[in-house]
């Protein structure tokens, strides 16, 4: 009986601990939206090119480490690529399409000022390269896109806000070898948003 009386002991108080741990956990995460313009280009190409405007939008979740640190995790669609310049074709756009996965240290100030940085990998969803004379189907860009990001922005109470962020790439775009073209360039993107934090 005594021997029953601290199992059921032990099982509460296990009980209670793991709720509350959890209870605690839960309390400290947060999810949000958000959306913006992609202002993005390839570093290190050796053909002209000019910056090609997209868009990027999805999801966010982030863990409050302590009033002033938090890690944010992103699930954004986002649009990157380039715009050629010169004489290629009538499509002049190079279009690569991602789901981009920013995982960021968060450092927020007094009056809702913040700056975010680290990792980001993309992976390919889908590219238009009919500008290189690159038939459709033909794979062109790398699957995985890997880099690093960093930015600042500005949080209201009320859980809307705006943010400013810098992408660049450590990977190169392709590993495929085309006439006159060399092989090392790599994304790059400017980013302005908005988003929404639940």
């Amino acid at each position: 009986m005594k021997n029953l009386f601290i199992v059921c002991v032990i099982l509460i108080s296990s009980n209670a601990f793991s709720q509350s741990f959890f209870g605690q956990i839960v309390e400290r995460l947060h999810f949000g939206v958000k959306a913006g313009a992609n202002f993005s280009n390839f570093t290190n190409a050796n053909f002209d090119t000019e910056g090609l405007v997209g868009f990027h939008a999805g999801a966010i979740v982030g863990y409050e480490i302590n009033d002033h640190f938090s890690i944010e995790e992103e699930f954004l669609y986002s649009q990157q690529g380039a715009k050629l310049k010169g004489n290629f074709t009538n499509d002049s756009d190079i279009k690569l399409s991602y789901l981009s996965v920013p995982i960021l240290l968060k450092y927020k100030m007094p009056m809702g000022l913040f700056i975010e940085a680290g990792p980001q990998v993309g992976i390919l969803i889908d590219e238009d390269v009919k500008a290189l004379g690159i038939p459709a189907g033909n794979d062109f860009a790398e699957k995985i896109d890997g880099g690093v990001t960093g930015g600042i922005g500005w949080q209201f109470k009320n859980g809307f806000g705006v943010s400013a962020r810098y992408y660049m790439s450590l990977t190169n775009v392709t590993k495929n070898t085309y006439p006159g073209t060399n092989t090392d360039f790599k994304n790059s993107s400017a980013q302005a948003g908005v988003f929404y934090i639940f």
